[in-house]
C-alpha cells in the first residue's frame, strides 16, 4: 500500500506493475507485456484483467476524480486510464490509448459481464486530463485539454455498487509494456448539476 497527497485513502494494487515511481505528487506505473482489462463481447478471447491498477476506496458516494493522464505511447492499444472497480465483470476505465491508426485517443470501456468499448476524441499529443464523476448511481466520464473546461465522453450506470474502489492503470494489450504518469491528480465529494456545461 502506498499514498498520494491528493487523495483520501491508501492506494493498493490489483496486478503488480512492471515498475512504479511517486514524485512529486505523481504517479508513474510501468505495465508488464501484453496486459490489459478487457471481457471480450464476443465471448471469444479470454478475459483479461491482468494490466496493473491502483486502487483505493472513496469515502463519498458523490465526488470527482480526475488527474492529467501522460502516456509513452509505442504500441497499438497502450494506454493510461482511470478506472471504477466493484469486481472482475463489474468495471469501467476512462482511457487515454493508441488506436490501430497510431493516433492517440480517448477510449471508454464499460463492463457489466462484457465490456462495451466506445471511441471517443482524437487527441493531439501525449497528454490529456480525465475525470471520473459519481452520484451515487449516475457515472460519467470527462476529458479535457487544459484541466478547465471538461467535455462529456459518457453517461452511464453501473447500478448500485458495493466495494467501489477508484484509481489509476496502465495497458499495453499488443505490445511489450507501457509506462504512463498520472499528475495533476484531484478528489474531491461534488455532485455535478449539468454534465454537459463544461465544469
Amino acid at each position: 500500500m502506498f499514498t498520494l497527497d491528493a487523495l483520501p485513502a491508501s492506494l493498493s494494487w490489483r496486478n503488480e506493475p512492471a515498475a512504479f515511481t511517486t514524485e512529486g505528487g505523481a504517479l508513474t506505473i510501468t505495465s508488464g507485456a501484453l496486459t490489459d482489462w478487457f471481457l471480450d463481447p464476443a465471448g471469444v478471447r479470454a478475459p483479461k484483467m491482468d494490466a496493473p491498477a491502483a486502487l483505493l476506496t472513496p469515502h463519498e458516494e458523490a465526488f470527482l476524480f480526475s488527474a492529467r493522464v501522460i502516456v509513452d505511447f509505442g504500441a497499438t492499444y497502450d494506454a493510461g486510464a482511470l478506472v471504477l472497480h466493484a469486481g472482475d465483470d463489474v468495471w469501467a476505465k476512462l482511457c487515454f490509448e493508441y488506436s490501430p491508426q497510431r493516433e492517440p485517443m480517448v477510449v471508454s470501456v464499460v463492463t457489466s459481464g462484457a465490456s462495451d468499448d466506445c471511441n471517443s476524441t482524437v487527441i493531439d499529443g501525449n497528454s490529456v486530463w480525465l475525470r471520473v464523476h459519481r452520484d451515487r448511481r449516475r457515472l460519467a466520464y470527462h476529458y479535457s485539454l487544459d484541466g478547465q473546461y471538461w467535455h462529456l465522453v459518457r453517461h452511464f450506470t453501473l447500478g448500485d455498487l458495493e466495494d467501489l474502489r477508484i484509481g489509476f492503470l496502465a495497458q499495453s494489450p499488443t505490445g511489450p509494456g507501457c509506462t504512463v504518469t498520472f499528475d495533476s491528480i484531484s478528489y474531491r465529494a461534488a455532485v455535478l448539476a449539468d454534465l454537459r456545461s463544461g465544469e
